[in-house]
């Protein structure tokens, strides 16, 4: 892969940054704002940089963005070439004999080159850490509760849980699903933004030579699988050098209204094994020995954000799952906030942005991004209504193939470097920038 990753600069912006939340996206954005001359402060709500012990899929765009913000090849030291994992998923039939339903590797819009890496959450964290250039600024236990502008100044008062208070000039809101930053660039309300789309996900990490010594034949350290069913399906990939497979099992109440039912209580829970093995009683020996292998399985509510107006308001941006948190049904939604954060961190360490025309600048950013990640959004929610469907009155066996034959390629094949150019343009058309700089 083509390295774009440059060194990091000397600061030399008239503006204080605030990164809000410790993720994923927040520590990528630390590290891509450090690398382009520009000092930012990060604060995590907990009391310490940590992620859930679970894989997540990165497809080539969201690699492409990491290459660029200065991270993938410390990611990748972390892990062997075996670990490049083949994100075009193989579809099986989860009832039944496990029949080949159809290969993505069969779609003409993505090829051998579209590859990605499953990777363990915490060796993310190990591999974006030591990029951070200097760890004083990094504060924990800052929960966010409320953003209010400073009369007489162009600043921001960010207002923590435990009564301290921090000033900056722009704040960027990497803080999740959950976010408080989102409540400042909306004037909404969490509860009205957010949905629990009917299905709920049981997820353990298994050892393979645990599975493979149970019986199971379906070689899953080789790519990723799909079992679908009604109702139900089952994404499986390797992880850890492919000593391990991530496991995320879905289970949908299928007639209800996606919004009109309320989770009480936490939105991940431990729950007993045997819920999860009742579930997928009567499908095949492959999956039912894998479900009896996911010991101590967390159960995930799947909430997605309902599309948002705007991404921005004033100097106040949203990134991730902040902005767009969507179902995990097609493994993109990582992807879509690391590209988030490479056009922000483009814009932002562009010569001639500076203070006084931030707000035009994160104006054109949401321009950019917000259309992409909703096309993202739909196409993920989409996906799993059709994983479901399979078995249904009516289904045929080409049906697979006929929907997501397509879905990817514009996703896993999008040219980031011309979403920096349109942007670019953009605040040129507008007179923001000139064209004889940057």
């Amino acid at each position: 892969m083509d390295s774009y990753a440059e060194s990091p600069v000397q600061a030399s912006k008239d503006f204080r940054v605030a990164i809000i939340g410790g993720g994923m996206c927040g520590l990528a954005c630390a590290v891509g704002l450090a690398r382009a001359g520009i000092h930012a402060d990060l604060f995590e709500a907990t009391a310490k940089f940590e992620e859930v012990g679970a894989g997540v899929g990165l497809g080539p765009n969201a690699l492409r963005a990491l290459d660029d913000l200065g991270i993938l090849s410390s990611i990748m030291n972390l892990l062997e070439a075996s670990e490049h994992t083949d994100r075009r998923m193989l579809f099986v039939s989860g009832p039944g004999d496990h029949q080949v339903l159809y290969d993505y590797r069969d779609s003409p819009d993505c090829g051998a080159q579209d590859g990605g890496v499953g990777i363990y959450r915490p060796t993310f964290l190990d591999a974006v850490l030591p990029l951070i250039p200097d760890p004083s600024h990094m504060h924990f236990k800052k929960r966010l509760t409320s953003i209010s502008t400073i009369p007489g100044t162009s600043a921001y008062a960010i207002h923590f849980s435990d009564g301290t208070t921090h000033e900056a000039d722009l704040v960027i809101g990497a803080d999740g699903i959950h976010s408080s930053s989102r409540t400042f660039v909306t004037g909404k309300d969490n509860k009205e933004a957010l949905e629990f789309t009917n299905t709920v996900a049981y997820r353990a990490v298994v050892p393979w030579d645990v599975l493979k010594g149970a019986g199971v034949r379906t070689d899953l350290i080789s790519r990723t699988f799909n079992f679908v069913g009604i109702g139900k399906h089952i994404i499986a990939f390797p992880i850890q050098k492919r000593t391990k497979i991530n496991v995320v099992a879905f289970v949908t109440e299928t007639g209800v209204p996606v919004g009109s039912v309320q989770v009480a209580g936490s939105w991940v829970q431990r729950v007993p094994q045997q819920e999860l093995v009742d579930q997928y009683a009567d499908w095949g020996p492959d999956v039912q020995t894998i479900v009896q292998h996911m010991e101590k399985p967390s159960k995930w509510f799947i909430h997605h954000l309902k599309p948002l107006d705007r991404y921005s308001r004033d100097r106040v941006v949203l990134v991730g799952d902040a902005a767009h948190a969507m179902c995990p049904h097609l493994g993109s939604g990582v992807g879509q906030g690391f590209e988030d954060v490479f056009l922000l961190c483009k814009l932002l360490g562009h010569p001639q942005t500076t203070l006084s025309n931030l707000q035009s600048i994160l104006a054109v950013y949401d321009c950019i991004r917000r259309p992409r990640a909703e096309m993202v959004w739909n196409r993920s929610f989409a996906a799993g209504l059709h994983y479901e469907r399979c078995g249904l009155p009516g289904y045929q066996k080409n049906d697979m193939q006929s929907h997501f034959q397509g879905v990817l390629g514009p996703i896993w094949r999008h040219d980031l470097r011309a979403d920096v150019t349109a942007a670019v343009a953009e605040l040129i058309k507008q007179g923001i920038f000139t064209e004889t700089s940057g």
